[in-house]
């Protein structure tokens, strides 16, 4: 390798690290039983914080996703972030993705870091993983903060065979060599994010198990409550983005509608607004969770 390439390596990689984003301190943490993933902590200003849980959104991380909302909310609470399973440096398994995983594997963080109660937020995927924690493991969930998400995302004819397709491709990535799967990521994926993305948000992509995205995108699909919605029972704010275009006005509207007592909060922005409207987006999220612990008391 020439010293004008070894430079120009060293210049990209200082170019990627100006550009990362001021981040909180991330640790990898062993879920017993289960695997190993990545978690991002902010301690909160006190002992007895209010503990609330990010669970971030499909082919996201938990950086990608709430890098915007990590240091405002860490003045009033402890906040934890995971990696989902095979997202970013997420857990790995060679187990079939499921959404009910990720939730035990939420619960199984709070319990290795001494958490009894909390306040669970979920982005769009992370929604269907948010209930289903307060599903399976109730006693943990104080209250729940819904973004940008839906009951289920699978109605139409059409919308159920673009899921159904993943199932296909998933399984094909199953029997695909590693290096075509790599090579299938940079030509689909990341070379199309290249012109839009920071370098750290490129190379944060650049980590996922294509196999399991593709897993998670059929689970997605298949996740449905509306037969159980109406039961939860812990204090829930919804917020809507009301320029979204991927999961359906209407669909949030309907989460909102179908959990008793919740709260509404109505943002002017697409499914991006985390980032892309973070000037708005992250204050309504501070004053939904506000408003979960308030009525939780």
């Amino acid at each position: 390798m020439s010293t004008t390439e070894t430079s120009s390596e060293h210049d990209a990689e200082a170019v990627a690290e100006i550009a990362r984003p001021p981040l909180p301190e991330g640790r990898e943490i062993e879920l017993p039983g289960r695997g190993t993933t990545f978690v991002r902590e902010v301690p909160g200003p006190a002992t007895d914080s209010p503990t609330v849980i990010l669970l971030h959104g499909w082919t996201a991380t938990a950086d990608l996703n709430w890098f915007t909302c990590y240091e405002p909310l860490g003045r009033h609470y402890r906040v934890l972030a995971l990696d989902h399973r095979g997202h970013g440096r997420g857990l790995r398994t060679r187990r079939v993705f499921h959404l009910e995983d990720c939730a035990d594997d939420a619960a199984a963080l709070a319990e290795a870091c001494g958490v009894e109660r909390a306040v669970v937020a979920g982005y769009s995927m992370g929604g269907p993983v948010a209930m289903l924690t307060w599903k399976r493991h109730p006693s943990l969930v104080r209250g729940l903060v819904l973004c940008a998400t839906a009951p289920y995302f699978s109605a139409s004819r059409s919308e159920k065979m673009s899921f159904l397709s993943l199932s296909g491709l998933a399984a094909l990535s199953r029997m695909t060599p590693a290096r075509a799967r790599t090579w299938l990521t940079e030509q689909l994926y990341l070379d199309r994010k290249a012109t839009q993305w920071e370098p750290w948000a490129i190379e944060e992509a650049g980590r996922h198990d294509w196999r399991m995205i593709l897993e998670a995108g059929r689970a997605i699909g298949a996740f449905s409550a509306r037969s159980w919605l109406e039961d939860i029972d812990v204090p829930a704010s919804v917020l809507v983005t009301m320029r979204d275009e991927i999961v359906p006005v209407r669909r949030q509207i309907r989460l909102f509608e179908g959990i008793h007592g919740a709260e509404a909060h109505r943002i002017d922005g697409g499914h991006d607004a985390v980032v892309a409207k973070a000037e708005q987006f992250v204050p309504l999220l501070q004053r939904s969770i506000e408003s979960v612990l308030a009525r939780s008391a």
